[in-house]
């Protein structure tokens, strides 16, 4: 009875994962405690990367159950309060209402998203064009908009794409039932076909995420760190764009050229183009979707596209808090199109919630940071260097910390230490504002080499669609990895020659 009861606990410990898994996870939390009685330094470093190894595990296990128990053990221990988890996530508060509701705004809008994405993808047969305009689409509307959202918009375009092509190669009609995530049921002529369609959504994702980094550096109000800072600084939105342009403008035309390069020479995982079967079936199924288009049908393509508008104009002009904005869309698509069902809502929000329970796990992790002052020996030494090379400095450091821990926590450090040597007279005006470009930077340039460097690559890795085509934490720091390079090279240098 006591093996039974052992053995059945072990099995329904992390469920489905394998066991070599399990028995990591169960070292961790063994070897945590005793690493917090040598060194908490020590314990706190070993945390961060346990949690990174929840992230590049994401396919073996969602990494909510593994980090979290990694996180509550470290609360426990005293490595970080409760407290301090409430503090991080109540800063990060709109971030929250961003996932809960913009993304279940978003999927009310799938059907006008399919429409005007199936033309795309149908009418343009380059597919390095196709991956520029991914790319340079998502950069402009991260400016203007918000790098969640904007992933958002992508990620279900893809999921739509996807189960529409794994349906029919299962042998089913477009109307039927079907589980898009499992594979058993493909015909073995589509198996190869499939692949490549995988391939082509993968390099398609990630230069839509790349797209969201590049634009969002540009303006106050393209990621959450940048509104902080100019508050800090006192920029409006006009002066935060014209003082970061020396850095990000030459760091969007090095990321388009470098999208072109990759899909031109097929290295890093891209390079994959539309299969001619899969591009059948989907003109099939435009054209089906054309024939049986009701006028209730066209009426819900116009509500969405009135909510598509409202969604743009608000978003830019920043009417109200992202979250709320995308409540208010989810009230009038639900309303005009008369989804009142409770279970049918309901759906809407099963794609975001469990990230949403990640991100405040991983607010855990940055209180540990926090609180085992992880990150001050690197501060202080940066904020000791020249004064003359501490903005190229600002941005490797900023960059560094940003690729392995959260990039809003990161800039809030290093934006207030800076404006606290601008108070105490250590520094001027002029230094102040050069510093801040490159803590701006530093934190949205180089953070694209990891999923956990931007709340966007982490909701991309930890979707839906992840698993669908493959997308595992390794293969996204892969392919990120030629734009790693050379926009954080262009970045620094022009920092460094360009920034006066």
């Amino acid at each position: 009875m006591h093996d039974t009861a052992l053995n059945a606990g072990w099995r329904n410990f992390l469920g489905q994962s394998p066991d070599w898994y399990k028995k990591t996870i169960l070292a961790f939390l063994i070897i945590n405690p005793l690493l917090f009685e040598l060194s908490p330094a020590i314990a706190g470093w070993a945390l961060v990367a346990e949690f990174i190894f929840t992230l590049a595990m994401a396919l073996q296990c969602y990494p909510l159950q593994p980090g979290g128990l990694i996180t509550l053990e470290a609360v426990l221990l005293g490595m970080t309060s409760a407290g301090t988890v409430a503090d991080e996530v109540l800063a990060a508060f709109p971030v929250i209402l961003l996932l809960v509701f913009m993304v279940a705004g978003i999927y009310f809008m799938r059907e006008l998203l399919l429409f005007t994405f199936t033309r795309l993808l149908l009418g343009v047969r380059s597919k390095s064009l196709l991956a520029l305009l991914f790319c340079a689409a998502s950069a402009f509307l991260s400016a203007f908009l918000d790098a969640l959202t904007v992933i958002a918009v992508v990620i279900s375009v893809a999921v739509g794409f996807y189960s529409v092509y794994h349906k029919v190669a299962s042998g089913k009609q477009h109307h039927d039932d079907h589980d898009h995530g499992d594979d058993q049921t493909v015909h073995d002529h589509h198996r190869e076909d499939l692949e490549r369609f995988r391939g082509l959504l993968r390099s398609l994702l990630m230069h839509a995420a790349v797209g969201s980094a590049l634009g969002g550096v540009t303006t106050m109000v393209g990621e959450p760190q940048n509104l902080l800072i100019a508050a800090k600084m006192d920029w409006d939105f006009a002066s935060f764009f014209w003082k970061m342009v020396p850095v990000t403008m030459p760091v969007l035309v090095v990321g388009l050229v470098t999208c072109l390069l990759l899909e031109k020479t097929g290295s890093f995982g891209y390079g994959d183009k539309l299969p001619s079967s899969v591009r059948t079936i989907l003109e099939e199924f435009n054209e089906n979707q054309r024939r049986q288009r009701t006028r209730r049908d066209v009426q819900r393509l116009i509500v969405q596209a009135i909510a598509a508008v409202f969604l743009i104009v608000a978003l830019a002009l920043h009417l109200a808090e992202i979250g709320l904005i995308g409540l208010t869309i989810i009230v009038f698509q639900t309303a005009f199109n008369g989804v009142t069902d409770e279970h049918q809502i309901g759906r809407a929000f099963q794609e975001a919630l469990p990230f949403t329970a990640l991100l405040v796990v991983f607010f855990g992790v940055v209180g540990v940071i926090h609180d085992q002052h992880l990150f001050v020996p690197l501060i202080e030494w940066v904020l000791h260097q020249p004064i003359e090379t501490q903005p190229g400095v600002f941005y490797i450091a900023n960059g560094v910390l940003s690729a392995i821990s959260d990039n809003v926590f990161v800039a809030t450090i290093y934006i207030n230490e800076v404006l606290a040597a601008y108070q105490r007279g250590i520094i001027t005006r002029e230094h102040m504002d050069l510093l801040a470009v490159a803590i701006n930077t530093g934190t949205n340039i180089p953070s694209v080499a990891t999923p956990n460097g931007q709340a966007a690559f982490l909701f991309l890795l930890t979707s839906s669609i992840a698993p669908l085509i493959r997308l595992s934490y390794m293969r996204m720091v892969v392919m990120a990895l030629p734009y790693t390079i050379v926009m954080s090279i262009t970045g620094w240098l022009a920092i460094v020659y360009l920034l006066h």
